[in-house]
């Protein structure tokens, strides 16, 4: 496993989630998952965000650019899938807190876990709507003191990638930046079927069921056509 930088934006080339997970055990760091835009999209402050944790590749346009600077063995990593991963490496000798998504969105998914995972010791959870300084400080002074292994959250990025690294600087842990991962893993958002995810195009069929996405996919276009240029 190495790094390097694509449009200044530091990546690891994981050639296995196993490879991903030790590492993370042993940094401490938050886990960001990287794609296409946002290494297009990085700025002063997302580029810091990503290059004092560990990025992966969560896109296929990440593999790409890491493959074409010589990591022949990096594989995608789909962020949705990871964190479960890391539950199942975790959960009978770790805690965990989760933040994220709407109350009932989070609190199924804590029960689910429960279920998926007899003894998992979750020590707390809360969803995502953080509104005022003073919620988010009482949050954070919560993981200070509990003290959880695992912090997952699930806000969207660069909100997630910046709380995160807040709470990092109060209470040492592995995190992970989510997304909309605990309404994947309750059934309110449909996956792509499997021979879509086998050949790396859980992005087209994304565009063929929201064609409004389509402002979003061309930035997938627009990278393939730098890298094969040569300009990132």
């Amino acid at each position: 496993m190495n790094d390097t930088l694509i449009n200044k934006v530091k990546v690891y080339s994981f050639s296995s989630r196993k490879e991903l997970i030790d590492f993370a055990e042993k940094q401490k760091k938050s886990l960001i998952a990287i794609n296409a835009e946002k290494i297009l999209h990085a700025n002063e402050q997302t580029r810091s965000l990503i290059n004092q944790n560990i990025g992966y590749s969560d896109g296929i346009g990440a593999v790409w650019a890491l493959k074409k600077k010589g990591f022949k063995g990096v594989i995608k990593i789909p962020g949705c899938e990871l964190w479960l991963d890391i539950v199942k490496a975790f959960y009978q000798t770790k805690s965990f807190y989760l933040v994220g998504s709407k109350e009932e969105v989070v609190t199924a998914t804590v029960k689910k876990l429960q279920q998926e995972f007899p003894g998992i010791n979750i020590l707390g959870y809360r969803n995502g709507y953080i509104k005022t300084d003073e919620e988010q400080q009482q949050l954070i002074q919560t993981i200070a003191n509990q003290k959880p292994d695992v912090v997952f959250v699930a806000m969207g990025s660069p909100k997630q990638e910046m709380l995160m690294q807040e709470m990092q600087q109060h209470h040492t842990a592995i995190y992970q930046g989510l997304g909309g991962s605990f309404d994947v893993y309750v059934g309110n958002v449909e996956r792509a079927p499997q021979w879509w995810l086998r050949n790396n195009l859980e992005w087209a069929y994304r565009l063929v069921k929201q064609p409004a996405r389509i402002k979003r996919q061309i930035h997938l276009v627009k990278f393939l056509w730098i890298l094969l240029l040569n300009r990132i």
